[in-house]
């Protein structure tokens, strides 16, 4: 099969990762507290219709009724943008992990939207009719809203889990193969939690804009806080999705990789500090959250997503969907035909600004950047080809370009010729120069030679086999 091309965007100094991960964390953030919100909007109201004192249940329709609701809905229209968004950025950095997914579970995609419509049709009518219906009809929408949205996460979480771990997943057919994998059942777990828990906090936050008599708002903090319970099980479910990821993937996280660490340490250190002030607020009875407590520890929960975003993104490493297609779009099966032939060779796509190099070897280099290091390198930015490789000597380069795969274990390999591998030696150097107008050709038989030599060393396949 012929390899397809797509346009490459860049981002200038920025990092692509970068801009798909600062769109995500806000879309996962926002999302998960739509779901959580809905989940403790049900629960206060079936309390309400619970309790036998008037005053509780007035609280509970005032609350529900006023600040809350508006920030949920809020929440899901914002949770939807940025949805569009994280698919905008997505198709422009990634478009053929996209379409993979895509043609793995379409039909999949095509029930989440169902729910996810449900949802808001629920949370609108909830939203517009809610303080005019009877307790139990209040009830069976909000019920079915928390339903429908925990159901949306179902089925994105299954084709999100499937990238890490799809198992024996071989192709479209193995739709459910593919969907129930391995970290399945604890991402989603781990996952609702994680919504429980950022509903509660939110809801602390806005009782403590109310104005209530300070006992009323600590019995309404106190029953939303009873959802902050079952972050006690968040460490087993952390340690199962560890157990159930690859050996490689977990090292990453255990120290493999200083940065994957540091924000595995922000996502656990933020989550137990959440946890020990909810341990603390159910023995001592005059512990409460205040609005500064309250709205640092929404931060906190801010912090524990995006570490643990990072992470999720991170241990992929070095592919986009495991052992099927690397991070740069190509997959392991097409390395060995590029070898071969080149990788830019039928790439129609013509660089952007042909004129600011100085010859056809550099801009044969940018090109091979382009389209095999953009999406995770910038040549002079964040994670820039200068910083990575800048005290390399030309040797080096040419080297470690060669066995990338044994180099950098989260980087796929080079997937060009020895040609192509020069090329972008002296596209790195160049720029690492301050882009000189001049730049001599490197056209040295021997030095061909011995990359080709490299390249048959390192093999095609990751870790050299």
């Amino acid at each position: 099969m012929e390899l397809t091309y797509f346009p490459i965007h860049d981002y200038g100094p920025v990092m692509k990762g970068m801009v798909i991960g600062g769109v995500g964390i806000f879309h996962v953030f926002l999302a998960q507290f739509a779901i959580g919100g809905g989940m403790v909007m049900a629960w206060l109201q079936w309390s309400a219709m619970r309790t036998k004192d008037p005053q509780v249940t007035a609280d509970i329709r005032t609350f529900l009724d006023g600040y809350f609701k508006i920030l949920v809905l809020v929440s899901f229209v914002l949770g939807a943008l940025t949805g569009v968004a994280m698919w905008f950025t997505s198709i422009q950095v990634s478009p053929r992990t996209i379409g993979s997914m895509l043609d793995a579970f379409h039909w999949l995609w095509a029930i989440e939207w169902t729910f996810f419509s449900l949802e808001i049709v629920a949370g609108y009518v909830f939203y517009r009719y809610g303080p005019r219906l009877p307790d139990a009809t209040r009830l069976a929408l909000l019920g079915l809203y928390s339903i429908a949205s925990w159901f949306s996460l179902f089925w994105i979480n299954g084709i999100l889990s499937w990238q890490l771990t799809p198992g024996a997943w071989q192709g479209p057919e193995d739709v459910w193969v593919g969907f129930f994998n391995a970290s399945f059942w604890p991402s989603l777990f781990f996952r609702t939690v994680v919504c429980l828990t950022l509903g509660a906090l939110a809801v602390c936050v806005v009782v403590n804009t109310m104005d209530v008599a300070e006992a009323r708002r600590r019995d309404l903090i106190r029953r939303a806080s009873t959802l902050l319970t079952p972050m006690a099980i968040m460490p087993a479910l952390g340690a199962w999705f560890l157990a159930v990821i690859p050996d490689d993937s977990r090292s990453w996280v255990l120290g493999g990789s200083p940065t994957m660490t540091n924000f595995l340490a922000i996502a656990v250190g933020a989550s137990t500090l959440i946890g020990l002030y909810a341990v603390a607020m159910r023995f001592r009875r005059n512990l409460t959250l205040n609005i500064a407590t309250s709205a640092l520890l929404v931060a906190l929960a801010f912090g524990a997503t995006a570490g643990g975003e990072f992470v999720r993104e991170g241990v992929r490493k070095p592919y986009t969907v495991r052992n099927h297609l690397y991070s740069n779009s190509i997959t392991p099966g097409e390395i060995a035909r590029l070898r071969a032939r080149g990788s830019v060779t039928a790439d129609p796509y013509p660089l952007s600004d042909p004129e600011r190099y100085p010859n056809d070897q550099v801009r044969l280099g940018a090109k091979v950047y382009r389209f095999q290091c953009s999406v995770c390198h910038t040549q002079t930015g964040v994670n820039g080809l200068t910083h990575v490789a800048g005290s390399w000597t030309s040797e080096q380069k040419r080297l470690n370009f060669s066995h990338l795969q044994q180099t950098r274990g989260f980087m796929p390999p080079f997937a060009g010729n020895a040609e192509e591998l020069e090329a972008l030696v002296q596209f790195t150097e160049w720029l690492a120069a301050d882009e000189p107008a001049q730049w001599p050709l490197s056209q040295d038989p021997a030095t061909t030679a011995q990359i080709e030599a490299w390249l048959v060393d390192s093999g095609t396949q990751r870790g050299g086999h």
